[in-house]
């Protein structure tokens, strides 16, 4: 940025924040957001008890799918890869004790769209590896005479030679092709038992199966609050290894302390089967780990986030499907914190406030957002442009006068 349109960009917030206050803030958080999330903790409860009920009995079908219950270091392959390290299940333990609301496979986008991993179960001892290049098969087995289209930077194939002892349940026709645990597969094998356990457990009244486009399995939840939409997604999770593709923490960054960077990167990633043929990397659990502590120097982070967040529902991007979630917000968080590493840049909680707003106002502008842990992956790449230009004039008029947002 030249050093003019900094000073232009610091004149418009100096000027733009006599006109709203840090009680304004504080009231705004304890009126506006605290109401929201008491109301998404509350969907969040019902729907979990659901799901979990859900995927129990789909795992009493098929012990290759686990209740939600046992994600992250409660997932029983997980347990036999750790059970030689308790200190990285204490480690985890101690990070979220009291500091996580929601089960860790449950990731909020918005008040009514959620997305579940389904833990899977039986593939253990993962190795990264070199993958034949081209694939030519279609889902139904049949050849193709030109190859599947490569995955892009955020995904990648899946084989069972990948793992050292995959379970005999795995060497399945109805999961894999020539030697691939194919997405598609595995998840309608998911949808299957799922249709049968929601009449199973007599929640026929509660859950359905709704419309998908691709390799997602989409349901309603009635719940106490409202309809909640959730995304059930099956979920390899791999403890205790990171992806050469994510290369992090970067050089003589100063954000988050080698330490703790280290830390994070223990407790590995997830392959998650987002689409036909490629298996989506989900770095849920480093993600948590990251948020946990984000303000043990007494900074106002976290509070910035919950001011935006809210912001971003309300004013900037409501509704059920918008083309910003919350997980947009977490991650232009993260970056902004490597940024700015220091304690005494998270002082100033309505200048904080307005710095992450300006950031989003730019990703947005451009239609450009790296992914955290991913750098060469956009992930506003695919996003409907109209919206987004859409949501940049709308955070605009918000900058140009907040205090009439705030108040």
């Amino acid at each position: 940025m030249s050093v003019i349109c900094h000073r232009t960009l610091l004149f418009r917030i100096d000027c733009k924040m006599t006109n709203f206050t840090d009680e304004d803030l504080d009231n705004y958080l304890q009126n506006q957001v605290d109401l929201r999330h008491r109301q998404v903790s509350k969907s969040v409860e019902d729907v979990q008890k659901i799901i979990k009920d859900l995927t129990a009995e789909v795992s009493s079908k098929d012990t290759r799918f686990q209740s939600i219950a046992n994600s992250g270091v409660h997932n029983t392959s997980l347990k036999v890869i750790l059970h030689d390290q308790p200190a990285l299940v204490s480690k985890w333990s101690a990070l979220l004790r009291g500091r996580c609301t929601y089960n860790p496979a449950i990731q909020v986008l918005t008040p009514t769209l959620f997305l579940i991993s389904v833990p899977l179960q039986g593939l253990m001892g993962y190795k990264e590896r070199r993958t034949r290049q081209w694939r030519y098969y279609t889902l139904s087995g049949s050849r193709l005479l030109s190859p599947v289209r490569e995955p892009e930077k955020l995904h990648q194939w899946l084989e069972l030679e990948s793992f050292v002892n995959p379970s005999q349940e795995w060497h399945d026709a109805r999961m894999t092709m020539e030697g691939d645990i194919v997405p598609a597969k595995v998840v309608n094998v998911f949808r299957e038992h799922l249709e049968a356990s929601i009449k199973t457990c007599g929640l026929t009244s509660k859950v359905s199966i709704l419309e998908s486009v691709g390799s997602v399995v989409r349901v309603a939840v009635e719940t106490s609050e409202a309809q909640i939409e959730v995304e059930l997604v099956p979920t390899v999770e791999l403890m205790n290894y990171w992806p050469k593709r994510a290369r992090w923490p970067r050089l003589f960054r100063r954000w988050p302390s080698t330490e703790r960077a280290r830390c994070i990167k223990s407790f590995g990633f997830n392959l998650m089967a987002t689409s036909n043929y490629h298996w989506l990397l989900s770095f849920s659990r480093a993600e948590q780990v990251l948020l946990s502590n984000i303000d043990e120097d007494g900074g106002c982070r976290r509070k910035c986030y919950r001011v935006v967040r809210q912001l971003k529902e309300d004013v900037w991007c409501p509704g059920s499907k918008p083309v910003i979630t919350a997980y947009h917000l977490q991650t232009l968080l993260f970056w902004t914190c490597e940024k700015y590493p220091c304690t005494r840049d998270w002082r100033d909680f309505r200048g904080c406030v307005l710095r992450l707003v300006q950031k989003l106002h730019k990703c947005v502008s451009q239609h450009y957002l790296r992914h955290y842990f991913v750098r060469s992956h956009n992930l506003l790449k695919y996003s409907n442009t109209n919206e987004l230009d859409d949501v940049a004039k709308k955070i605009d008029s918000f900058l140009d006068n907040p205090g009439t947002y705030v108040h």
